[in-house]
């Protein structure tokens, strides 16, 4: 099954598994991906997520710190 099909509640529970996964955020809103990125934090997992060029560094800043150094940001 493709990530990109895959709900966030779905993701979240993947990566709060400790499961790592790449995933694209351009079409995500970012209190979603803030959820994702906290249960990556509390899974110990790595998320990468990409695609993040229209959101703001308040927006990237909730992401970083949401994800504990768990969660990689790219463009």
């Amino acid at each position: 099954m493709a990530l990109a099909l895959l709900t966030i509640d779905d993701l979240a529970r993947i990566a709060a598994a400790g499961g790592g996964f790449r995933i694209d955020g351009s079409r995500r809103a970012v209190d979603d991906l803030a959820r994702l990125a906290a249960a990556a934090g509390r899974g110990g997992g790595s998320v990468t997520i990409t695609g993040l060029k229209m959101y703001s560094v308040d927006d990237l800043a909730r992401l970083a710190a949401a994800g504990k150094g768990h969660v990689i940001l790219e463009d």
